[in-house]
């Protein structure tokens, strides 16, 4: 296949990518209603309605300004031989095998950062602010993001410089020693990134001892989890939404609990979200998702390894000859459609997992709180509740609001089995 094809092909995905993507982002708008179903008529009243149908209008269509900028930042380098000329001016700075690709993508990385930073200024004190979401503060923000700037040069500049020497030692088989250092990562990660990436963000504490963390040790020791770190995370500093996630594996798991989530929630609906995280834990939906993203890494990597050294890859975008860094770019793009597909699977994975976490502490008695808290926690959020199935199928990883709770009553119904956490502890 000879460069001229692999370009129009790579040009051909991203304006693909970019019509769909936009397509069933303006299709979702449609599914924009002016009466709610039955099942939700209580989570909004009708000012409250429409101020969450005008936040999702405003925020659609600054999504789709945003996405039609970097369309053309793409196809400018792409037209432009801007690849080509990021990679002499590296270059130009060090020849080094490792340091030349790091510093290419130092160069790119850098400048989409300082090319999307005020469409991020504006979204969070503009759109996020005008709908009382907003918390952060200037200094913050510029904190946050020279944090993730700093944390992107140490993880992903360290990796990526151990897969180019992986590369030039190893060839053919480089592919495997990536695939055993991304999954080291992943796995490192996942045991440590509460405890060691969060609090460079937040501050977390040891959740008090009362009537909420008895109820939650309670039920945890009830549903065979040991539980002994509950924490609290300082997220009412960047904004009024809630949330709560699971953390870790073996004895380094935790639980931590937005401070907006046990603000905004009763204790039995936090109990009831709480269980929910402990299902997915006790389902194994955790060490699946890892298992499954390794494997996806690994059979990535390996078709990267049939490509990468292909001459034709890399001057599809400029370059005179095989280059590793560029021919990754090109691949990354010409790999999308894949990508999408393996996407689809693992949300319609992921929306299971949802609906068994949601049966789990229903189990328990806690359908109704759960019920309660998803509500709260939609309004709370202005949450769209009528999206379209297309755009919920393409990228919800959580089952709509409506499906949720439909699913909750049909177990109520066919259970009979909907008591309070207060009668529950009887049990």
């Amino acid at each position: 296949m000879t460069p001229s094809t692999i370009f129009i092909i790579i040009l051909t995905i991203i304006c693909a990518d970019f019509l769909l993507k936009n397509w069933l982002t303006l299709l979702n708008l449609t599914g924009l209603s002016a009466a709610l179903p039955p099942e939700l008529s209580d989570v909004y009243d009708g000012e409250k309605y429409l101020q969450s149908q005008r936040y999702e209008r405003v925020s659609t269509r600054f999504g789709l300004i945003v996405s039609f900028f970097n369309l053309i930042v793409i196809l400018l380098m792409l037209s432009l031989g801007g690849f080509a000329a990021v990679d002499r001016l590296a270059a130009s700075v060090s020849g080094h095998f490792i340091l030349h690709p790091l510093i290419f993508f130092a160069i790119l990385v850098f400048g989409l950062e300082l090319m999307n930073m005020p469409f991020s200024v504006y979204s969070t004190f503009v759109i996020e602010e005008k709908f009382g979401f907003n918390k952060t503060t200037r200094s913050l923000f510029v904190a946050d993001t020279l944090k993730n700037i700093l944390l992107t040069a140490v993880f992903g500049g360290g990796i990526l410089a151990l897969i180019i020497w992986f590369y030039g030692f190893t060839a053919e088989w480089f592919w495997v020693w990536a695939w055993g250092l991304a999954s080291a990562f992943m796995l490192f990660m996942a045991v440590f990134y509460s405890s060691l990436i969060v609090p460079l963000f937040n501050k977390q504490t040891l959740l008090e001892d009362g009537e909420l963390k008895d109820a939650i040790t309670q039920y945890s020791d009830r549903a065979g989890f040991h539980l002994d770190r509950i924490y609290t995370i300082d997220g009412s500093k960047r904004s009024t939404k809630a949330n709560a996630y699971f953390s870790g594996l073996g004895r380094k798991k935790r639980i931590v609990l937005f401070d907006t989530l046990i603000k905004e929630l009763t204790l039995d609906e936090i109990v009831a979200v709480l269980l929910h995280e402990i299902g997915h834990y006790k389902k194994k939906h955790v060490i699946t998702s890892i298992i499954l993203s390794i494997i996806q890494t690994g059979i990535t990597l390996f078709i990267l390894s049939l490509f990468i050294s292909q001459p034709a890859l890399s001057q599809a975008l400029g370059a005179t000859g095989a280059c590793f860094h560029i021919g990754l770019i090109a691949f990354g793009i010409l790999y999308n459609p894949i990508s999408v597909i393996v996407g689809l699977g693992l949300n319609v994975l992921s929306r299971k997992h949802e609906y068994q976490a949601d049966t789990f502490a229903a189990r328990f008695g806690m359908a109704r709180g759960l019920i309660s808290a998803l509500k709260k926690l939609s309004r709370n959020n202005l949450s769209n509740l009528t999206p379209h199935p297309f755009y919920v199928f393409f990228h919800y990883s959580h089952p709509a609001l409506l499906q949720r709770i439909r699913a909750l009553n049909q177990y109520l119904q066919d259970n009979k089995f909907g008591q309070s956490s207060s009668q529950a502890t009887i049990i």
